[in-house]
């Protein structure tokens, strides 16, 4: 009788244990890890439709988790994209980019993802381009460890030549190993497929992507004739957009000699993707880590006659944003959603899967909104800006776009405006803002502008006391 009494009291206390590891294992945080490529727009990926780049393994995160097919950014530069992604503000608040003395401020750094994740228990590391600038020891109050890299593409390691994106992956892989006892975010910032602007091959990969699309023909955009960029006005003729064309577009053969360049870098760091998730399988962890994947901004090819990013067009505002957590039921991921999302998003969602609170000036919406059922009350319009003064090749410009209409207008040359209905003008090819019977649109869209930047001035007035 002893024995059995002996024999239950052990079941139970190993039941109670058990059930205690369980509950702990249900609760635990989960890992996160953002990716962010730097001017990877949003239709250099398989998954959006793209027949040549090869990109599986970003493809395999989009198709198993969320989708975000029209995803933007705030300001399509990094500096601007990188701060906002930070702090969850727009560019107007945090009022950081190039061209300005000032750093990020102090509070918004207090306030940002990393500073509150690292507070809160997380190990938090950083891996690559920062691409922003903090006040003196701010970059290790943000992170527990941070390896912030530069050019060029390949650095001699061990004796070797090793392109960056190599290096970034064994730098990643490294921080997982090392911190998979605690729940950690990794901020992931790669270079790639940004163009090495001092030099005149532009692109460079790692060699295993030498032989990538080489017998592949890369369409030419219907904007890229040159009839088109004649047609322009003569302020949008002569932009930093229309400098880098020259760069790398300005014959047949350059064009499909950077485009193929361009792609290399991006199934590159496609393969270091892939071997940051076979290090989360080997190390047991990948059923807890969440994956986002961004682009800090969109990217001309060739399109209107540009290269580069900056102004208000698709082309460079729209980048690939994608969502695995293998947390979720099956039957809730695997979706393509078609809602407008924004950069500032991201931020609210990283301290959301960490179960935290977000602070209230952010600027953005949680995107684990978009867990189980779609948000029946969602953003139906969006506004973007960019900001850099004092540079004449740059425009500082803003939009307005909802689902049907985009209007854009530009500070240092009030009399141009744009207006494209979107729903039928994809490539933004008719401007309608001089049109007589679209006057009033004219005049609602810059209403809706002035609204929005009177807003988000004032968020910095009060947020700087």
């Amino acid at each position: 009788m002893r024995n059995i009494s002996i024999f239950i009291t052990v079941f139970i206390l190993f039941s109670f244990l058990y059930s205690c590891k369980s509950r702990k294992v249900e609760n635990k945080k989960p890992n996160i890890i953002f990716i962010l490529t730097d001017d990877q727009r949003w239709d250099a990926l398989g998954y959006a439709g793209n027949k040549i780049i090869q990109t599986p393994n970003m493809d395999q995160l989009a198709q198993s988790g969320l989708y975000f097919k029209n995803a933007f950014v705030t300001t399509p530069i990094c500096a601007a994209s990188r701060a906002s992604i930070f702090t969850g503000l727009y560019e107007r608040t945090h009022n950081y980019t190039f061209g300005k003395n000032k750093l990020i401020a102090d509070p918004y750094i207090y306030d940002s993802y990393p500073y509150l994740l690292k507070k809160a228990g997380y190990q938090t590391g950083f891996v690559g381009k920062f691409g922003v600038r903090v006040n003196d020891g701010m970059l290790d109050t943000m992170f527990h460890s941070n390896i912030v890299t530069r050019y060029p593409y390949f650095k001699e390691v061990q004796g070797k030549q090793v392109h960056l994106v190599d290096i970034h992956g064994d730098h990643a892989i490294d921080f997982i190993k090392s911190n998979k006892q605690e729940p950690f975010c990794l901020s992931l910032s790669f270079w790639s497929p940004h163009a090495d602007d001092g030099s005149e091959e532009q692109y460079f990969w790692p060699q295993r992507c030498d032989s990538l699309y080489i017998n592949d023909q890369i369409p030419v955009p219907e904007t890229a004739d040159p009839a088109f960029f004649e047609s322009l006005p003569e302020y949008l003729k002569t932009t930093m957009n229309r400098k880098r064309w020259h760069w790398r577009y300005d014959t047949p053969e350059k064009y499909q000699e950077m485009v193929k360049g361009y792609y290399r870098m991006i199934s590159g760091v496609d393969d270091v993707i892939g071997k940051i998730q076979n290090t989360l399988e080997e190390e047991g962890i990948a059923e807890n880590t969440v994956i986002i994947l961004m682009g800090d901004n969109g990217y001309f090819m060739g399109e209107r006659g540009y290269a580069g990013k900056w102004l208000m067009h698709e082309q460079s505002l729209r980048v690939p944003l994608m969502i695995y957590d293998p947390r979720q039921p099956i039957t809730e991921r695997s979706k393509t959603l078609e809602e407008m999302v924004l950069n500032v998003d991201v931020t609210p969602t990283i301290l959301n899967l960490a179960g935290l609170a977000v602070p209230e000036r952010y600027q953005g919406e949680s995107l684990t909104a978009f867990y189980g059922e779609t948000p029946q009350h969602w953003r139906t319009s969006i506004f973007c800006e960019h900001r850099w003064k004092n540079n004449a090749l740059i425009p500082r410009t803003e939009c307005f776009r909802d689902n049907d209409w985009k209007f854009i207008r530009y500070d240092d040359a009030p009399e141009l405006m744009e207006l494209y209905n979107y729903s039928n003008d994809i490539n933004e090819v008719k401007n309608l803002a001089f049109e007589p019977e679209y006057r009033g649109k004219v005049e609602y869209y810059s209403h809706k502008c002035d609204s929005i930047i009177e807003s988000l001035v004032s968020d910095r007035v009060e947020n700087a006391k």
